[in-house]
């Protein structure tokens, strides 16, 4: 319908021009949006107002203009001038209920499209350090980087997932440290604990698993415990798979899977660290300071040149990670998102700045960045900061135990990535509608409920009787519910253009609040046969609809609550 609308005004605006009414080269962007208030209409426009002073007229005159010139449509019942010179559309009924007919016809597939045209682009998200469990930060890093693959995927472009495991560097060999002390019997509290040493439980169970000769599985290969206190590269070793094969599992139950799993080591072994380095003092964007090789970042924008190599000899983090995105340039992705949390907010232009000074024709502000804040669990209106397992830190695991997979999915995508989260678990197992996960599933669930009922009373749907009486759906609240699945698409290809996925989530919202305010008001067992179909068949679109945009943000739809 907003298509529809959209197009008749382009229209009227070509005959307007041709009569010399508005300018040969005016040309305005068409703004067509869903009025709040449905006394007002289905949709409204500012076109008028936009284009009155290219007209020379007031706009509640050009308005007038823009109507008449209006081509004839069945889709539109009537148009009038609210306002200042708003122009308010009223659609026909049999025109809105064929979105009815549409979400029948694309089933699964209603709200996709080919926005994306195959366009390649890779997706870097969680990204943790194997040295713990996934704390509530991964998982909200997990949550909105998953739903913006699906998202992108859904509007048609070549997705490809990806984790990148920093492997390397002192929080590794602080791990293999703390996993050898307990090996050897230590605790936390002893005077000889490493003193950046790792203190959650995790580490004592990682070290019996170690010395008991235990075999771990990790990205396809084995690692089995040495069981042998003094090998610290041994340790290493199996800790390191210990970890990523359980952060895997957690993220397996989650709901989240990657295509490629990327080893910071392996940036070294292969030499492409070094080759970096060679790139960067070739192209003469390096000095050397007080021992330690700089880069002039400066030149890119930066507020200061950073540190590549150190006096000891060791890589500063930005360095692999400059040797990291060379390494995605390479691999032929053009687009890259890296979703990761806000305290990696200075790495952006540093890893920008890096990038120019390859001179590896890769494009300014490449690559995108989605960066999540910070999230603060509460219980009983308190927060929640530790876990006994994890030691500082409240888990992912923690969370799906305690709320679900669905409610701790939902939770984490619903709010700006970069505005803080509180999530409340009180709220989160609460069954009312002021949890909105319940309040949405409870929606598709009553359609099911009524189907069942149908079933039992031998009234079951009938699919093409329902079709031919869809302007049957006259009252506000359908037209309502109905205008509301008609944005569906628009919304799904929008949160993927803006990388916001919570735009899906407050639409599903919207849309249960329709469907739960038509249900309450407009009976569906009616006993005329054309009627009790065709607000069935309603109430069978929405809950699809609902499926849909829950299945994008990787939550089930149950059919009985």
């Amino acid at each position: 319908m907003k298509e529809t609308i959209i197009e008749l005004l382009g229209q009227a605006l070509e005959t307007l021009k041709a009569d010399g009414t508005l300018p040969a080269d005016a040309s305005p962007q068409i703004k067509v949006d869903p009025t709040k208030d449905k006394s007002h209409g289905d949709y409204a426009s500012n076109l008028a107002m936009m284009t009155s002073k290219a007209a020379g007229m007031k706009p509640r005159d050009l308005a007038e203009k823009l109507i008449a010139a209006l081509p004839a449509s069945d889709a539109v019942s009537k148009v009038e001038i609210a306002g200042p010179g708003f122009l308010n559309f009223f659609a026909d009924t049999g025109a809105v209920a064929d979105i009815v007919r549409r979400v029948f016809s694309e089933s699964d597939s209603f709200g996709h499209s080919d926005v994306g045209a195959g366009e390649k682009v890779q997706v870097e998200f969680v990204s943790a350090n194997p040295t713990g469990p996934l704390h509530v930060g991964h998982g909200r890093g997990a949550a909105v980087g998953d739903v913006l693959c699906r998202l992108l995927a859904a509007t048609g472009h070549d997705v490809t997932r990806e984790f990148y495991y920093n492997d390397a560097g002192a929080q590794i060999n602080n791990l293999a440290l703390s996993v050898q002390a307990r090996a050897k019997g230590l605790g936390p509290d002893d005077a000889s604990w490493p003193a950046d040493g790792y203190r959650g439980d995790y580490i004592s169970e990682l070290a019996a698993s170690y010395m008991a000769g235990d075999t771990v599985e990790a990205d396809g290969k084995q690692v089995t415990g040495a069981a042998d206190p003094d090998d610290l590269e041994a340790i290493r070793v199996f800790a390191v798979a210990y970890l990523r094969h359980e952060q895997d599992l957690d993220l397996k139950a989650f709901g989240v899977e990657f295509d490629v799993y990327f080893l910071e080591s392996s940036l070294y072994s292969d030499g492409k660290v070094e080759e970096t380095v060679k790139r960067l003092v070739d192209n003469g964007y390096t000095y050397e300071d007080d021992g330690a090789l700089w880069l002039r970042t400066t030149d890119f924008g930066d507020d200061k040149d950073r540190v590549m190599r150190k006096r000891d000899g060791g890589y500063t983090y930005f360095l692999p990670d400059v040797a990291y995105h060379l390494d995605k340039w390479q691999r032929g992705f053009t687009q890259v998102i890296n979703e990761q949390g806000a305290d990696h907010h200075s790495t952006v232009t540093r890893v920008r700045a890096g990038l120019q000074a390859l001179q590896a024709d890769i494009p300014k502000g490449w690559p995108d960045y989605v960066l999540h804040q910070m999230v603060t669990v509460m219980r009983s209106g308190e927060e929640v900061k530790l876990s006994k397992r994890a030691g500082s830190y409240v888990t992912l695991r923690d969370l799906i135990e305690e709320v679900g997979r669905d409610a701790t999915r939902y939770f984490l995508a619903a709010r700006r990535a970069d505005s803080q989260l509180t999530f409340d678990i009180d709220l989160a197992r609460s069954q009312s509608n002021d949890n909105p996960v319940y309040y949405i599933q409870y929606a598709h669930a009553r359609v099911h409920s009524v189907l069942r009922k149908a079933s039992r009373e031998e009234k079951p749907f009938d699919e093409a009787l329902a079709m031919a009486q869809l302007t049957l759906l006259t009252s506000d609240q359908e037209k309502a519910v109905m205008n509301r699945m008609a944005q569906f698409p628009d919304v799904v290809a929008h949160a993927a253009k803006v990388r916001e996925p919570q735009q899906v989530a407050q639409y599903l919202q919207d849309l249960s609040s329709d469907f739960h305010t038509c249900y309450n008001a407009v009976k569906v067992m009616v006993e005329d046969d054309a009627t009790r179909n065709a607000r069935m068949a309603l109430g069978l679109a929405t809950a699809q609809v609902i499926r849909n945009g829950l299945a994008l943000l990787g939550v089930s739809a149950p059919e009985e609550m």
